[in-house]
């Protein structure tokens, strides 16, 4: 018996129906920020990746790609990533001087194909910030601590201690629907992974620096870095027990005129 089926088996009744079984798949997946550093089976990996191929798409064009790192590929990819968070960091904590040796180099510039710093809407902001305190209160961060709140951030590009990362590029002919049937891909394989036993955090922040990883993978010219995917076993971390929760699906439902 694998670790994934036996997490797989406490987490679920195999004579439930398959809509008990969906229902509780979508309630109970999160986002895992802790993960053991355990490799993921190549066959049960490739199971999952072969679920999410199943996902819908526009005109079946399926206008995605993924990048998937392990083992070497990923040390240097998460290596290079945070070297550049770092530029990043001390270019923002060296004032006049520090923002202008950022932009004379450019090392530590993002180089996305979208950027990820952008202000969020004001009618999002309570969800954000919501969140945010939550998550920051479990791991034990306080909100002035700015040093401890850029090393979590940090963890963002060490894949959060996970041996798998994927990175999804985006057809940019296909414009905002390719992003969309991007993300339907993306969720697919999140649902798969844990219903496999595996554990996942999908990371906008992962396509601030796309350098790196086009180093490492010879990606089609059309296609943009839109995410990045954190994949293996989660830890038993408290972190990995928080849960922002949702609202009510009817707030999301818009009135008739």
């Amino acid at each position: 018996m694998t670790l994934a089926t036996t997490i797989f088996e406490t987490m679920f009744d195999a004579s439930s129906n398959p809509s008990d079984t969906l229902s509780q798949l979508i309630r109970t997946r999160r986002s895992v920020r802790d993960f053991l550093p355990h490799a993921i089976p190549e066959v049960l990996l490739n199971k999952v990746l072969e679920d999410a191929n199943g996902a819908p798409s526009w005109s079946n064009t399926q206008p995605y790609r993924i990048a998937i790192a392990s083992g070497d590929v990923r040390a240097k990819i998460s290596a290079e990533l945070c070297t550049l968070f770092d530029l990043g960091m001390a270019a923002q904590s060296g004032g006049v001087l520090g923002k202008l040796r950022l932009l004379l180099t450019r090392r530590g510039l993002p180089d996305g194909d979208f950027s990820t710093q952008f202000p969020y809407p004001d009618d999002l902001q309570p969800q954000r910030r919501a969140t945010g305190a939550g998550l920051y209160e479990v791991l034990g961060i306080g909100r002035k601590d700015i040093a401890a709140r850029n090393r979590q951030m940090r963890r963002n590009f060490e894949f959060f201690g996970a041996p798998t990362a994927i990175f999804l590029f985006a057809h940019k002919g296909l414009r905002e629907f390719s992003v969309l049937d991007t993300g339907i891909f993306l969720n697919t394989l999140m649902l798969s992974a844990h219903a496999n036993g595996l554990a996942t955090c999908a990371q906008g922040a992962l396509a601030t620096w796309a350098g790196p990883i086009r180093a490492e993978f010879k990606i089609p010219v059309p296609y943009q870095l839109i995410s990045g995917l954190s994949i293996g076993y989660a830890s038993e971390a408290a972190v990995n027990n928080f849960n922002p929760g949702r609202s009510e699906f009817k707030e999301q439902q818009v009135g008739s005129r």
